[in-house]
């Protein structure tokens, strides 16, 4: 029997170990240490000391291990040593010294994470369908059509207490876990009344007081809120139900200037950002309420001159070749509300948090290069993406007796997107002239083909060149979870554990397209002059009195719609006990089935539906007071995305590329296996090596295809025979005090260094084996709809979102006793492949993967605290991306030639804020 010792006793007994950081409780509420702290309360969270409070409130989490120790047999305490999982946590101090505006940001400084599409969270280069994200242990549905996945941008970090990311599974989680999970944790019971309020202001050098392409749009567009200006009439929303042609008479209506006349703007605006949060807490019936609640605004522009080209020939010959501008303003709103009450050892919480995510875009884009011919275009489009999320959700940890715990979780989660209005419109150099035509054609002996000298003229046949889409997407999410955990009390220490999962999603999702065309009728293109104005007078009744112009529902049948829906039901037991002395073990299996089904309207149901035993299990040896080795292998699953799934055509607003779904997809399964070295050597400072292995069969990739001469790269989604990824990450954290210097400004203040380094190597297998064919084809003696995977992929090829090298620095100053920081942040991700090129399935091989080639990001952040009127005041001063790194992303052929799917340089930015706490 292993003693167990309290930690002033262990305190007397070695130096090496001291009070870990405060644990919370499982639904957010924070436990005591201990002991006596070195830092005096005020520092605690400004500086991110060990005594900090940290909360998790997450699924299985056992806030009590660190409450007491033993020396040998027993996880080593802290947040991150007492969980029987690899793990990493941010702390709010953590998020904080980072300077990071948004979750997503802040998690690229965690050991083997990347963020890519601008909030879309990669684990170990494995996309980010293998990672799956918790508000407060409660699943989260995804307002983007394109993922499963939250875009993790979308979370202020002024509303987040922690963010905890398991890299190793545990059967108390949902079995779509390949990567891991992402657990964000939102601020709880305060710990007195205060309110707090700040701003930022912040210049772009890319954009700031620069050129960009922008449109009127409504009054409340800068709230991120239609005023009406965007309401689809009836007659849009009927269209598939009649005949698919809206009559000239009602063109008009849709024609409004605010919506569709792109402007140019020389001097764009600053970003700015403002929150406003309070809480307070009141004694209750032998226990604490606590209310906390926060609000927040931030109007953001940012502007890309990107070039663009695309080749459909072995030799890397340009097809097309655009320069386009794009002009991004995203405004995004938030609020939270909790409720929380304690009494006793048990908590009780509600949480509410709204989030609103608004992308305003316009964007102009010139071809000096068009399909290879005599011609060239101007494409203008103007876009509005609204996205929103709500969730709701009641979380309660009751203490039944010393030994029984209950944790009990339910939510109701919303997300919306709302797309009206994407006008897209395009001009070509006439080939002839027209009568009085006011543009010269010159026609040079070289290939380049015509120049257009003077104007541009609107094409003169309009479809598919002008056309307008209306898309919206809602999912509601339903989820409920129960926990129940028994600690024996036997020898060892023997824990059992049990719970079942419960998830409803469903999902609607529409996108009508419209192409204008000449009426049926009859009616004739409007000749000179009218095929000068621009769109919007061109197309209105009441500016050039004509009757020939209607709108053609251009999408086919079961493309336009789909219904969604996904249920879950789960269950696990799970075992932890001391297997022999100075060795721990946690085992478990879950059993988990799911119904997935994808209706689009007019076509047949996908079903996928299956059922899984998920074990997991970790040997945890603590061979010395501050060192342990963690071993863990376990199975888990990822199925396809809706998205994936419906035949139904989305541009990514990001990359500005299309994509397509295939419904015959099928669930992806994994194997994991992991091994790490831990050395806790000192408070809060510790050196992490592991290594890591896992084995993937059916993984889903995505493959580009062109469907014609005019159509930029698309992009379809295919199963694969199998995959394989491996590697290994190496972590340091350490304080270096600076007391020997003997000065007084140097004997509170420390240097802090973090540095992580991951290293990962994927390959995927692609022979003769039938997978699905993303052009619907068939071919090779395979199944219908079916075709070999080496026409597809090349067997050997890496994961994509898969980057080699991933490194990670923080190297900054900072005071123990204030709020005093300064920190310089280093990030580099070496290349990855974003999309693949082209296949093989023509028979002229095949084109290179397109490649994105992240490169290297410096930031430097200050933050300095002072009191003032009774308040706790904040200045903080960032200064981002100073190497000014460019985003590239492209093929290289054989023989050098380079084409650039998308290239643009990224401006410095460069930030100014105020905030204070009373």
């Amino acid at each position: 029997m292993q003693k167990r010792l309290s930690y002033g006793t262990l305190l007397l007994l070695t130096s090496t170990l001291v009070a870990p950081a405060a644990l919370a409780q499982t639904t957010g509420a924070t436990a005591t240490p201990s002991t006596q702290t070195e830092a005096t309360p005020a520092a605690q969270d400004q500086v991110g000391s060990p005594e900090a409070q940290v909360e998790v409130s997450s699924p299985g989490f056992d806030s009590s291990a660190g409450e007491d120790i033993v020396v040998i047999g027993r996880n080593i305490p802290n947040v991150i040593r007492a969980t029987p999982q690899v793990i990493s946590v941010l702390s709010s101090a953590d998020i904080a010294r980072t300077g990071e505006g948004d979750i997503a940001g802040a998690l690229t400084r965690v050991t083997g994470l990347s963020v890519v599409g601008g909030g879309f969270v990669y684990v170990r280069g494995l996309g980010d369908r293998y990672s799956s994200s918790l508000l407060n242990g409660s699943p989260l549905p995804s307002p983007e059509p394109l993922r499963r996945s939250v875009p993790l941008d979308i979370f202020p970090t002024s509303i987040i207490g922690s963010a905890l990311v398991q890299k190793t599974y545990s059967v108390s989680y949902p079995g779509e876990f390949g990567g891991g999970v992402i657990n964000l944790t939102t601020k709880a019971i305060p710990d007195e009344d205060f309110i707090s309020f700040g701003g930022s202001i912040t210049a772009d050098t890319a954009t700031t007081n620069q050129l960009g392409y922008t449109y009127a749009g409504g009054n409340k567009d800068w709230l991120g809120f239609d005023d009406g200006t965007r309401k689809v009439p009836d007659f849009i929303r009927n269209a598939p139900k009649g005949s698919g042609i809206i009559p000239s008479d009602q063109v008009a209506k849709l024609s409004n200037a605010s919506t569709t006349l792109l402007q140019r703007n020389d001097h764009l605006p600053a970003n700015f950002s403002g929150e406003l949060s309070a809480g307070a807490v009141f004694d209750l019936g032998g226990g604490r309420l606590g209310v906390i609640g926060s609000a927040g605004l931030s109007n953001t522009f940012r502007t890309r001159s990107t070039t663009q080209q695309d080749s459909v020939s072995q030799d890397g010959t340009l097809r097309n070749d655009f320069t386009t501008l794009l002009t991004d303003n995203r405004i995004v709103t938030n609020g939270l509300l909790g409720l929380g009450y304690e009494f006793g050892e048990n908590t009780v919480r509600w949480t509410n948090v709204y989030i609103h995510d608004t992308l305003k875009q316009g964007r102009g884009s010139a071809a000096t290069l068009y399909n290879n011919a005599s011609g060239l275009r101007f494409q203008q489009n103007t876009n509005w993406f609204e996205r929103q999320l709500i969730e709701t959700q009641l979380v309660g940890a009751f203490k039944l007796s010393d030994a029984l715990k209950l944790d009990v979780r339910g939510a109701y989660a919303n997300s919306k997107r709302n797309a009206p209005y994407e006008r897209q419109f395009d001009y070509l150099c006439s080939a002839t002239t027209t009568t009085g035509l006011p543009i010269t054609v010159q026609t040079p002996n070289d290939a380049a083909g015509a120049q257009c000298n003077g104007a541009f003229q609107v094409t003169p046949r309009f479809s598919p060149f002008a056309s307008i889409i209306f898309s919206s997407l809602s999912e509601n999410l339903y989820s409920g979870q129960g926990d129940l955990t028994y600690k024996v009390p036997i020898d060892g220490q023997l824990t059992l554990s049990t719970g079942y999962y419960y998830s409803d999603t469903s999902r609607n999702s529409t996108r009508l397209q419209f192409n204008y065309q000449t009426s049926a009728g009859g009616g004739t293109v409007p000749g000179y002059p009218y095929n000068l104005l621009r769109p919007d007078y061109l197309l209105s009744l009441d500016s050039i009195r004509i009757n020939n112009i209607e709108l053609q529902f251009s999408t086919p049948l079961g493309a336009y719609a789909y219904d969604a829906s996904l249920r879950i039901h789960a269950g696990y037991v799970q075992a932890e006990a001391e297997v022999v002395s100075g060795v721990r073990g946690t085992v478990g299996v879950r059993y988990e089935t799911a119904d997935e089904r994808v209706t689009p309207i007019g076509v047949q149901t996908t079903r996928l539906k299956n059922d899984y035993f998920l074990p997991a299990a970790t040997l945890t040896w603590n061979f010395t007071t501050d060192m342990q080795l963690r071993a863990s292998a376990s199975k888990t699953i990822s199925r396809p995305q809706f998205r994936e799934l419906a035949p139904q055509q989305f541009r990514d607003p990001d990359s500005d590329r299309l994509f397509f779904g295939n419904p015959l997809l099928r669930d992806s399964e994994l194997l994991n296996f992991e091994a790490r070295y831990e050395w806790f050597f000192a408070r809060d400072q510790r050196f992490t090596l592991g290594g890591f292995y896992k084995k993937i069969d059916n993984p889903i990739e995505q493959v580009g295809f062109f469907t014609g001469s005019d159509d930029r790269l698309q992009t379809g989604f295919t199963n694969l025979p199998g995959a394989k990824l491996y590697g290994g990450e190496v972590e340091l954290q350490k304080y270096f005090p600076l007391d020997f210097l003997n000065s007084s400004f140097f004997s509170t203040r420390r240097v802090l260094l973090i540095a992580n380094y991951t290293y990962s190597k994927s390959s995927i297998r692609a022979g003769g084996e039938c997978v699905p064919n993303v052009l619907s084809q068939t071919l090779g003696g395979c199944p219908t709809g079916f075709g070999p995977a080496g026409l597809q992929f090349r067997d050997g090829a890496p994961l994509t979102g898969q980057s080699e090298h991933l490194v990670n620095l923080q190297l900054g100053i900072e005071d123990k006793a204030s709020l005093s920081q300064a920190t310089l942040l280093f990030n580099y991700a070496s290349q990855r492949v974003t999309n693949r090129g082209p296949s093989n399935l023509s028979g002229a091989g095949f084109q290179p993967d397109i490649i994105e080639r992240p490169g290297i990001r410096l930031d430097f952040v200050v933050r300095q605290g002072f009191q003032l009127l009774g308040g706790k005041w904040e200045i903080k001063a960032e200064a981002r991306n100073l190497t000014k790194t460019r985003f590239e992303e492209g093929q290289t052929f054989a023989g050098g030639n380079k084409v650039y799917a998308n290239r643009y340089t990224l401006g410095r930015t460069f930030s100014l804020g105020l905030s204070t706490t009373f």
